[in-house]
């Protein structure tokens, strides 16, 4: 925890170097990321290789002249460079590696904490052999899970039996469900549209079939579908007390 506020302080998480967004958006700059200086650091590998190959190739004369120094069993060869080279790469090397794994620390830590603010629609979700259920903030429950666009979901996970694991693909969301604990995550939908959630825990027969519809509404087409559950909640308490009375 000091090390995660040290961090912070040092490179806040609202600055430009931290990806900050929709998850997706956050594990697509990071994939993208290493891509690109990857695939860069093969090139000059490969090329620093290839002109090697072709320099003292058989035949070029370069490689024919004998060394004053013979090689010694255990030391490492400096080359005429006097070993400049070599401290110059391990010394990029290092500082490439260094400043990823930082950079994805810090990136990691904004996915775990979520994005800053107190809007975040809050939905309970528990998880059963074979399928899921949705708990709104009024009361209404729903196998289905509906969201607004662009607006932060906090998920709080449980499970009634056993172990599964809720995930949407498209959405880079993915947390556990446990029997008597409670895990949370979050995401934020950026594009309306229906999507698919499933389990990526193996628990059951009927593992494969454990799945639930995610359907990213607009915000007014989400006001409107949750006053329709407040009215079908409120009605369905009046019923219970007429019933009772």
């Amino acid at each position: 925890m000091h090390l995660e506020r040290l961090c912070g302080s040092l490179l806040p998480l609202q600055s430009g170097i931290v990806p900050r967004g929709t998850r997706a958006f956050v594990f697509d700059s990071i994939f993208q990321v290493f891509l690109v200086l990857g695939t860069l650091v093969g090139i000059v590998v490969l090329g620093y290789m290839l002109y090697n190959a072709y320099k003292y190739r058989w035949g070029s004369g370069n490689g024919d002249k004998v060394d004053d120094d013979p090689l010694v069993l255990g030391e490492l060869p400096t080359g005429s460079g006097g070993g400049r080279k070599l401290a110059t790469s391990f010394f990029l090397s290092m500082i490439i590696v260094v400043s990823l794994i930082s950079w994805t620390y810090l990136t990691l830590l904004y996915v775990e904490d979520g994005p800053p603010g107190d809007d975040a629609l809050e939905i309970e979700v528990e998880g059963y052999q074979f399928g899921w259920t949705f708990t709104y903030p009024n009361g209404h429950t729903s196998e289905t899970l509906y969201v607004p666009e662009d607006r932060s979901v906090r998920l709080t996970l449980t499970s009634a039996d056993v172990f599964h694991n809720f995930g949407v693909q498209e959405l880079r969301v993915k947390s556990d469900a446990i029997p008597g604990q409670e895990t949370t995550t979050w995401f934020i939908a950026d594009e309306t549209g229906n999507y698919t959630a499933q389990c990526y825990e193996l628990c059951g027969a009927g593992h494969s079939y454990m799945t639930a519809d995610v359907v990213v509404l607009s915000a007014e087409e989400y006001e409107s579908w949750y006053e329709q559950t407040e009215q079908t909640e409120n009605g369905s308490a009046n019923q219970t007390e007429n019933a009772s009375a």
